[in-house]
Parts: structure tokens; C-alpha cells; sequence
């Protein structure tokens, strides 16, 4: 037979409250975070130079011309940008 021990009560009364300190409010620190990265976000301060040819590129491109084909399109309108550039703009604009 098993004794148990009577004199420390068991129903919680001797536990110390978690909640006696300072409560972490989780909505509160979120929204503290995300205002912060906004702050601290990079603004981007200028258009593409892309973006006047916006129409005859998206046309091009969907004709089948390459970025790289594009790229000299666009050197002959005295728009100096490289290869890379004009994917970039692809992926995000097309």
C-alpha cells in the first residue's frame, strides 16, 4: 500500500502565479515589429527608366523577342541599361 502525504495540499493553492509579472501582449509586439520594417523599408525614389516603354516592351516580349533583343531595342532609343535589367523588369511587369 502506498502512503501519501497529507500535509502539502494538492489542489494548486502553493504554486507560485505565472501571471504576477509583466504580460506579453503578442498583438502589441507584432504590430511594434511590423511598423518598424515599414520605417526601415528601403523607398524606392525613382521609376524605372523602362517603365516610358512599358507598352512596346510587354508587346515585344509577348511577339517572342528575348531580353537580350530588347536591350538593343532599347540602345537604339538611346536607353543604356543591361540585359539583366530588362529581365527584371520582365519578370515584375509581364
Amino acid at each position: 500500500m502506498v502512503s501519501v502525504d497529507r500535509s502539502v495540499p494538492t489542489d494548486g493553492t502553493d504554486m507560485p502565479d505565472v501571471t504576477d509579472g509583466p504580460v506579453f501582449d503578442m498583438e502589441a509586439a507584432a504590430a511594434a515589429l511590423k511598423a518598424h520594417t515599414k520605417a526601415i523599408r528601403k523607398k524606392r525614389y525613382q521609376p524605372s527608366q523602362l517603365d516610358r516603354y512599358r507598352g512596346e516592351l510587354l508587346q515585344l516580349h509577348q511577339a517572342g523577342v528575348t531580353a537580350a533583343e530588347l536591350q538593343r531595342w532599347l540602345r537604339a532609343k538611346k536607353v543604356k541599361v543591361v540585359w539583366s535589367t530588362v529581365r527584371r523588369w520582365l519578370q515584375k511587369n509581364a
